[in-house]
This record gives C-alpha cells, sequence and structure tokens, in this order.
C-alpha cells in the first residue's frame, strides 16, 4: 500500500473503501473485524484502488470537484430540511395550492417530484445550487399541483410566479450534470460496500 492511508473503525455493519480528493484511501471497517480480514479486502479490491486513486489525484489536478462524501451528504440533507419546507410553504400560498408531506433524498437524476397525492421530494443537492435554481424546482413541483404534466398550461403557472425561470433551467442543464455526478458516493457508484 502507498503511504496515504487510513482505516475508521466504527459500529457499522459493513466495510467500505473511499479514495479522497487527495488519493488517501479510508477503509471503514465494522470495531471488531480483524485486521487480516481488512488486508485480504484490500488485497482484492487493489486494481479498484490504484485506478480511483489515480483518477482522484488526476481531477484535484484538474480542479474538478471530488464525490461528496456520506458526511457530506448528510449535511447537505440537514442544510435541505431546514431550508426547503419554509420556502415551499411560501410558495404554496403565493400559487394558491396545497402540498403533502416534504421528503430530501439524495438523487443521481432527479431534483425533485411531485407525486399526485401531493407529495413533494427534493434532492439535497439543490443544497450546491444557487438560491434561486432552488427557488424553481420548487416552484416546478408545486405547478405539478394544478398539471401533473409539462403542458403549455404547466409552464405558464411556472412562469406567473418565476418568469425568469427559463435562465434558472439553463443553470441546470450547464452544470446540474456536474453536480449530480458528485453524488456518485453516496449512491455506491463510487464507493465500494462489501
Amino acid at each position: 500500500m502507498e503511504s496515504k492511508f487510513e482505516i475508521i473503525r466504527s459500529r457499522r455493519k459493513t466495510a467500505s473503501i473511499q479514495i479522497r480528493p487527495d488519493g488517501t484511501v479510508v477503509f471503514r471497517a465494522p470495531m471488531g473485524m480483524p485486521e487480516g480480514e481488512i488486508r485480504r479486502i484490500l488485497r482484492e479490491k487493489q486494481s479498484w484502488i490504484d485506478t480511483h486513486r489515480e483518477k482522484a489525484v488526476r481531477n484535484q489536478q484538474r480542479g474538478v470537484q471530488s464525490p461528496l462524501t456520506p458526511e457530506d451528504i448528510h449535511r447537505l440533507a440537514r442544510e435541505a430540511v431546514a431550508a426547503l419546507p419554509p420556502l415551499v410553504k411560501d410558495y404554496a400560498a403565493r400559487m394558491g395550492v396545497t402540498y403533502g408531506r416534504i421528503t430530501v433524498r439524495n438523487q443521481v437524476s432527479r431534483w425533485g417530484s411531485c407525486s399526485s397525492s401531493g407529495n413533494l421530494n427534493f434532492n439535497c443537492l439543490l443544497m450546491l445550487a444557487p438560491t434561486e435554481v432552488r427557488e424553481y424546482v420548487v416552484v416546478h413541483e408545486l405547478a405539478h399541483r394544478r398539471h401533473m404534466d409539462h403542458s403549455a398550461a404547466f409552464w405558464q403557472e411556472v412562469e406567473k410566479v418565476l418568469p425568469d425561470y427559463r435562465e434558472q433551467v439553463r443553470w441546470l442543464k450547464e452544470n446540474g450534470g456536474e453536480l449530480m455526478a458528485r453524488m456518485r458516493c453516496g449512491e455506491g457508484k463510487a464507493c465500494i460496500e462489501s
């Protein structure tokens, strides 16, 4: 193993390997996992470790933002739980619509959704977007309370509240993919669970 290596033991049930942006390998282990078992897993995953360590170091040198850690995702979720419900309440009152439960998720493909019963889901990554983008996503989902499609009437509903909504849509198209890509560690795609 290279010199940048860290073992973190906790009350978790499974082991995981994470590569930090500086190339440090972090092995998260259950409290009672024997050292021999840790070494065995690391040997088995050496190819994965080398590939992702090189990628992390290259990305850091190029200035590419690294994947979010589980801790980052939990922090963003807490921020979203505090910030989004008051925003929903305010815009729902302005739009004259009702809504059900509000849930914050960590997703890699959606910024928000609205169920037919009025329950709203929002991506915690919205906390990394500009305030105007968060407001747009809230208004977008609340507009589904009147129109459960993306018809002309739906977009008119959005435009009544946010006349410049197209700027926020453009921001999401230009920047959203990069933000979503940072979620991979939280979704298990850039971290290994065993």
